[in-house]
């Protein structure tokens, strides 16, 4: 991976002006992991004045050292208005177990790369990465030679670990959402958490009830959204997060279902969202927390236990959870409405268009295919090897059917209520077969739907005996019908 062009400009205006400058943090990870940055952090020995002084642009609005320097438009790569530039600095007491204290500014690298929470974000690149490594992992190299590494980020990153820097307890109790940073990371780089990391999140695990909501509702949206969102879940509940979380979770740990379940409430949630592969976090949130009702709903023990109403309990639930959480309205209603519904009813012969039509007026044909895709997670994370069988890919077809209305008279531009006012006659059965007539000559040509043509060519058939023009046109109607109903049958692969 290269450094953009504006970055380059950048670090070279502060090297001009006599001061130290470094990418710094994430950004060196993914360039050492060939990855592509989303964001471009600077560290410098520069105080946040001199900073203004080199970038007259550049705004300071906090106390943190961070100078936003803007980027010119003429310069500007992937959207990147502002790269944010930090002065070093080292940071003493964390009261709320979140922010610091005391920040002091520094003027060694050392001392910033100290105050970073993983070993594989405690990297540094001067400006010339090209240059090659340092021979010795762990040592620093010199300005000019590439990567300063104090911590060994890169034999972390090769041995696809996360390490807290220095002592793990330490890190975290400076700042507790590290914690799930920490789980958040391994997710999305498919890294394993260190022992002694590990254990150090499972020993201070309950300091994260002092993070603030939203920030926990940011981590873990970004774990759902991760390749791994089931092992992020697993690493919740093994570092003992979760339980401080969403705690009803770890209530179904250990709860059998019943024959037709063979595991536990809380292996279902975890391998239900392993198996969806719908990509919003807010389905695979639906499909985690679709049978959070389980515990409280169920009577009886063994292979006949019951469950009765856990989709109602469970929706409220899930909103309750989400609440808490902090998540928009918006995200509520989704998932609220994926738990209330996912135990719908069907049956190939038994469910008629009428039934399919209240479903999706209750669901929403916007989450159709969401309700779909739960349900195929919930069959695969019950350890049902055949995720779509018949009677799913009918409803498939159904529900593109009852939707699409391919051959209908909806379809014109004129309706019954029009053809009432523009031939004044009272409604009855002319008015449908007028409407079939128009419907069919549309479907033999699509430009003649247009009001003006439609209008014109009422008054005509009306004047007509419709009874033999009406049987013409039904056929014409029904051979479409059927040439459409054919290929939507041959989509989902049903007869």
């Amino acid at each position: 991976m290269t450094i953009p062009q504006q970055i380059q400009v950048i670090l070279e205006k502060l090297e001009q002006a006599g001061v130290e400058a470094y990418l710094v943090g994430g950004c060196v990870r993914d360039l050492l992991m060939n990855k592509a940055p989303k964001d471009w952090d600077i560290t410098t020995n520069a105080r946040p004045t001199q900073i203004i002084k080199i970038f007259p642009d550049a705004k300071y609005e906090n106390e943190f050292g961070t100078v936003l320097v803007k980027i010119s438009e003429e310069e500007r790569e992937e959207n990147l208005k502002y790269v944010e530039v930090t002065t070093y600095r080292s940071e003493q007491g964390y009261s709320d177990r979140r922010h610091p204290d005391e920040i002091k500014f520094e003027d060694s690298l050392d001392k910033d790369l100290e105050r970073r929470d993983f070993t594989i974000n405690a990297m540094a690149i001067s400006s010339t990465p090209q240059a090659p490594l340092p021979k010795g992992e762990g040592k620093r190299g010199a300005r000019g030679e590439g990567v300063t590494d104090l911590f060994g980020g890169q034999k972390d990153i090769k041995q696809k670990i996360i390490r807290a820097v220095g002592e793990p307890a330490d890190r975290f109790k400076e700042d507790a959402l590290r914690m799930m940073r920490a789980v958040r990371l391994a997710v999305e780089l498919n890294f394993e958490l260190e022992p002694k990391t590990a254990r150090a999140i499972i020993k201070l695990a309950g300091a994260i009830k002092f993070v603030s909501k939203e920030r926990v509702h940011d981590e873990l949206v970004k774990i759902l959204q991760s390749d791994y969102p089931a092992e992020g879940m697993l690493f919740l509940h093994q570092t003992k997060l979760l339980r401080y979380i969403i705690p009803e979770l770890e209530e179904g740990v250990g709860v059998a279902q019943n024959k037709h379940h063979p595991y536990t409430v809380f292996k279902h949630a975890i391998e239900s969202l392993r198996y969806t592969k719908n990509k919003f976090y807010q389905v695979r949130l639906a499909s985690l927390l679709h049978d959070i009702a389980k515990p409280k709903t169920k009577r009886g023990q063994g292979t006949d236990a019951t469950f009765y109403n856990h989709d109602y309990v469970g929706a409220k639930m899930a909103q309750r959870i989400m609440e808490r959480l902090k998540f928009s309205r918006d995200d509520i209603e989704r998932v609220v409405n994926l738990v209330r519904h996912h135990m719908f009813y069907y049956n190939v012969g038994e469910v008629t268009a009428a039934s399919v039509r209240r479903l999706i007026n209750k669901v929403g044909r916007e989450n159709l295919q969401d309700l779909i895709d739960l349900r195929v997670a919930d069959r695969l994370g019950s350890g049902t090897p055949k995720a779509m069988p018949y009677k799913l890919r009918h409803l498939q077809y159904m529900f593109k059917k009852v939707q699409n209305d391919p051959v209908s008279v909806k379809m014109l531009k004129i309706n019954g209520d029009d053809l009432i006012k523009i031939l004044k006659i009272k409604p009855g059965p002319k008015i449908g077969a007028i409407l079939d007539v128009l419907l069919s000559e549309v479907l033999e040509d699509a430009e003649l739907n247009t009001k003006e043509y439609l209008e014109k060519r009422s008054k005509e058939l009306n004047k007509l005996e419709l009874n033999e023009l009406r049987g013409k046109a039904k056929i014409v109607i029904e051979e479409k019908r059927e040439q459409d109903d054919k290929k939507i049958k041959e989509e989902f692969w049903v007869k």
